[in-house]
C-alpha cells in the first residue's frame, strides 16, 4: 500500500512513522508513506494555501487550487470516477464518518493508494470535497486544530491490519472491536504480585476453558464500559 499525506505542516510528522509496527511495515515494503507540503503545489510567489471565506465569518479556508494540483500529481487525474482502482482520497475533518475498526479494515482490504488531506482552520474549500474526495473521515466528535493527528491515527489503524504487518495472522483478530466487543484482560509473569494473583484458569493450560474465560471477561468488560456495543442488532444482552 502507498499512503500520501497532504499537509501545510509537514514538520508535524517528523519521525512519527519511524516507530513500532509502522516502521517495521515500511522496512518490509508492506507500506510506503510520503508526506507532502501543500505549499509545494502553489503557483503564486507568496505560496498562499488559504484565504478568507466567502460570505464572511471567522478563520481561513484552505484553497482548492494547490490541493487539486497535488491530487493531479499523486493520482494522475482530478476526475474522481477515473481514479486508478484501489485509490482513496480522504479528507480528515470533524464532519466525516466516524473511524471505527470496520472502516480501518475496509481501507486495509480495498485500498492500494490512500491520499490523506489534512484539514486546517475553518476547513477546506468544499469543491475539494465535492470533486476529489472519496471518503471523509472523523476520529471523534471533537475538534482538533488540524487533521494531522487524525492522519496519524488513521495510518496506524490501517497499517496494523495489512497482511504480515503484525507478524501474526491472528493478532488483529483478537483486538477490541474486531468481534464487536472490547478485548479481554491479559496477564504476564509473575503469577503473583503484591498479593494479586493471576486467575487460576490461565495457569492450567486448558485452552478451551481459557477461551471461554476470555469470552466471558470480554463481555463483562464491554457491558461495564461500552454497553452501547451490545445494543446493536446482533448484540448480546
Amino acid at each position: 500500500m502507498r499512503i500520501d499525506v497532504l499537509t501545510i505542516f509537514p514538520e508535524f510528522f517528523g519521525q512519527v512513522f519511524d516507530f513500532g509496527i509502522i516502521r517495521r511495515a515500511r522496512l518490509a515494503d508492506i507500506v510506503e508513506i510520503n508526506v507532502h507540503d501543500i505549499r509545494e503545489f502553489t503557483t503564486d510567489k507568496h505560496r498562499m494555501v488559504d484565504d478568507r471565506p466567502f460570505g464572511g465569518g471567522d478563520g481561513m479556508v484552505l484553497k482548492a487550487e494547490p490541493i487539486f494540483a497535488a491530487i493531479e500529481k499523486l493520482v494522475g487525474t482530478t476526475v474522481r470516477d477515473e481514479y486508478p482502482a484501489g485509490t482513496k482520497v480522504v479528507l480528515l475533518s470533524p464532519q466525516g464518518r466516524p473511524l471505527q475498526q470496520n472502516v480501518a479494515r475496509e481501507f486495509a482490504v480495498d485500498a492500494r493508494h490512500v491520499v490523506l488531506i489534512c484539514g486546517r482552520y475553518e476547513g477546506v474549500d468544499e469543491r475539494v470535497n465535492e470533486t476529489l474526495v472519496t471518503d471523509e473521515i472523523s476520529i471523534g466528535d471533537y475538534v482538533l486544530s488540524g487533521g494531522e493527528p487524525a492522519a496519524v491515527v488513521l495510518v496506524d489503524a490501517i497499517v496494523r491490519l495489512l497482511p504480515d504487518a503484525l507478524g501474526s495472522d491472528t493478532s488483529a483478530e483478537n483486538d477490541s472491536f474486531s468481534d464487536g466487543l472490547l478485548d479481554c484482560p491479559y496477564y504476564t509473569r509473575p503469577a503473583e504480585f503484591m498479593g494479586m494473583k493471576v486467575p487460576e484458569v490461565l495457569l492450567k493450560g486448558n485452552h478451551a476453558e481459557i477461551e471461554k474465560w476470555r469470552r466471558e471477561k470480554a463481555l463483562e468488560k464491554t457491558r461495564n464500559i461500552r454497553q452501547d456495543l451490545l445494543e446493536g442488532e446482533n448484540g448480546e444482552m
